[in-house]
């Protein structure tokens, strides 16, 4: 038996997953021991009508399965997002056939206070730089527009409207979508237009 094999793979799933710091947050591996407060914050309609995967009811199985999935080597990098210490959220990068997508969710409580911006930021940042990609893209919802003022507060451009499957209510609605390259990105931050990650 060698050491590699010793290492669980949620652990070792972890390790390959940075940690991201922002003025306020922490981006993370999500961790078993998150299961509960993810199942919390993520059944709630509101939440999960307005994002494509999550669905709704959404319990303690449907967290673990997440956790279980996550951050397995095909790609995708998944993140817990915590505030003083505790899970407020989540948020990726899906690789997907149009460019990396990225996504992210908070808790209602949350909602309103700038950290969906920030978690946006960090995302872009670490896209950017450590998985240099160049271009990445995202959607919101044409009925979130505080979800789309995100977007567009983090230099994301508008290329149009889709159907997008939502899970959560099991039909198809009409998603805002947006693109950001590296080079608009850089320009902005360049003005000051954009501010980067701690």
């Amino acid at each position: 038996m060698t050491l590699y094999e010793d290492v669980g793979d949620e652990t070792r799933r972890e390790r390959s997953i940075p940690v991201l710091k922002t003025e306020r947050l922490t981006l993370r591996a999500p961790r078993v021991e998150d299961v509960k407060a993810i199942a919390l914050i993520a059944n709630d309609r509101r939440l999960a009508e307005n994002t494509a995967r999550i669905p709704h009811p959404y319990g303690v199985d449907d967290a673990r399965k997440f956790i279980e999935a996550v951050n397995g080597g095909n790609g995708e990098v998944a993140f817990a997002i915590v505030f003083d210490g505790d899970l407020i959220g989540g948020c990726g990068i899906d690789p997907r056939e149009g460019g990396p997508e990225i996504g992210y969710w908070l808790g209602a409580a949350y909602w309103g206070r700038g950290y969906a911006t920030e978690t946006v930021r960090a995302l872009v940042d670490y896209s950017f730089g450590e998985l240099e990609h160049e271009a990445l893209v995202a959607g919101a919802r044409v009925s979130n527009p505080a979800s789309r003022r995100v977007l567009e507060k983090c230099g994301f451009q508008w290329t149009g409207v889709r159907l997008t499957r939502i899970r959560a209510i099991n039909s198809a609605a009409p998603t805002d979508r947006f693109r950001l390259d590296r080079k608009l990105w850089l320009s902005l931050k360049s003005w000051g237009r954009v501010r980067s990650v701690t």
